[in-house]
């Protein structure tokens, strides 16, 4: 039998509140249930009910399921706060009434959590991205080893970025951020130093959208493009949008959002000190590194499907995954008209690196997923392996065999109109799937009857 306890705070009888059910699992920490617990009370927000038990899908973990007061604001900023000290499972919304609705809530969301074989939650619609904010690394924390580390201006700085990404929303624009001269010196020297070595160490892909971005969204030497300019931009070429990140993201949350075709990218500029290092992604890396592949259709699909078998996965699968992304999307290198090239943002946004690894000294290997999954991801030096993959759609249909391998009750399908995922575990939902196919295949049908006609005229 499973050891258990309850505390309820009974509501007047009667009373209609708005509150909502969170179902999760504490980190391996010295009093992590009084961490996770106090966050409540920063928030102001009145618990109804708590329980804790025996996970049923870890034998040695526990879980807690609290019933709590909170609207919607509340909910989010509480959910990225539990995140430092939690693994959120399952977020169930309600209006209740009484501590037998109170109860009935959190008994339904522990058991379609135990249905879904303890499924970690994740988002399911783009909105629900306001929700994945644990920022692992860096953000106001810097380390001893970091170029900025003492100097206060460059924190301060720093902070000013930050605040624009936590306080930013799904649907809202933006901010544009004033560049200090110093910032766009940085960039400059790491724009130009770049742009010597991009033709003949990027790919096609990488060179053909480099020049749009310039037309676009003012890439040049003397300025530091504007993320909502990038954005807009990627939404009429592949359908990426950006999102603005305070610091380096979980793999769990930064995949999530590739999954809705949206990239987290940093907003703020590496320290001037080192311009051609930098230990974190800074928006040298993002602008420079991945906004150009982004613009590629190909290679957004091959992005978003890592992120959406990663929605719902276990944390090593997640780990995999990540890896996976990491020597791919990162450091990937590819072969062009029999050479190699570079596709890996952390490539093409390194000077010191992208000379590397094209040098011819340094060791690769034919990209495999299962091999790639398990290699050592170094951050502060050269990669010890790079992963050379024949194509970008060779390397999609190698991912989408190693995710199916990822296990989890369901299947996803991202609906483009609503910018959802639509979770396929019962009959009906796989048979709107099937109708929707249908629709497309004549739409094919159509376009291949009036493609002969007119070859017959």
């Amino acid at each position: 039998m499973d050891t258990t306890r309850n505390i309820t705070n009974r509501p007047a009888e009667g009373a209609r509140q708005a509150g909502a059910t969170i179902l999760f699992s504490l980190k391996n920490e010295v009093g992590g249930l009084v961490k996770a617990l106090r966050t409540f009370q920063e928030k102001h927000v009145n618990l109804v009910h708590i329980e804790s038990r025996k996970s049923r899908r870890r034998n040695s973990d526990f879980e807690i399921f609290v019933d709590c007061d909170s609207d919607h604001h509340q909910l989010r900023e509480l959910t990225q706060l539990l995140a430092q000290h939690a693994n959120v499972v399952e977020i169930t919304s309600q209006s209740h009434s009484g501590s037998d609705a109170a109860a009935a809530a959190a008994a339904t969301a522990v058991q379609a959590a135990d249905e879904e074989w303890g499924v970690p939650w994740f988002p399911k619609k783009i909105s629900d991205l306001d929700l994945c904010n644990q920022v692992l690394m860096y953000g106001s924390d810097l380390d001893a080893d970091h170029p900025g580390f003492k100097d206060n201006v460059y924190r301060k700085r720093r902070n000013y970025f930050i605040d624009l990404a936590r306080s930013y929303k799904h649907g809202d624009p933006i901010p544009r951020a004033d560049y200090t001269p110093e910032e766009v010196q940085t960039w400059a020297r790491v724009f130009r130093e770049l742009n010597k070595l991009y033709p003949s160490h990027a790919c096609k892909e990488f060179l053909t959208n480099l020049p749009l971005l310039a037309k676009h969204c003012h890439y040049k030497e003397d300025n530091i493009p504007q993320l909502e300019d990038v954005s807009r931009f990627l939404k009429e070429r592949s359908g990426f949008s950006i999102r603005p990140v305070s610091g380096y993201l979980s793999p769990r949350d930064f995949l999530a959002g590739l999954a809705f075709r949206v990239f987290h990218c940093t907003q703020y500029v590496r320290h001037s000190s080192d311009p051609f290092y930098t230990p974190e992604p800074d928006t040298c890396h993002e602008l420079l590194g991945h906004v150009p592949l982004l613009a590629e259709p190909g290679f957004a699909q091959f992005s978003q499907e890592i992120g959406l078998a990663s929605l719902g996965a276990d944390d090593d699968a997640v780990r995999k995954l990540a890896t996976c992304y990491f020597f791919t999307v990162e450091f990937g290198l590819c072969k062009q008209d029999g050479k190699l090239r570079a596709y890996g943002a952390g490539l093409l946004s390194s000077v010191g690196e992208l000379k590397h690894a094209l040098s011819g000294e340094a060791k690769t290997l034919p990209f495999e997923p299962r091999v790639a999954c398990d290699e050592v991801c170094v951050i502060t030096a050269f990669q010890n392996v790079y992963f050379v993959a024949d194509t970008f759609d060779g390397a999609k249909n190698k991912m989408r065999d190693f995710a199916k391998g990822v296990r989890r009750p369901f299947s996803l399908r991202y609906n483009a109109y609503t910018q959802s995922v639509d979770v396929l575990k019962d009959s009906g939902s796989i048979r709107t799937l099937v109708e929707d196919l249908r629709h497309e295949l004549h739409i094919v049908e159509d376009a291949l009857n009036r493609l002969s006609a007119a070859a017959a005229v």
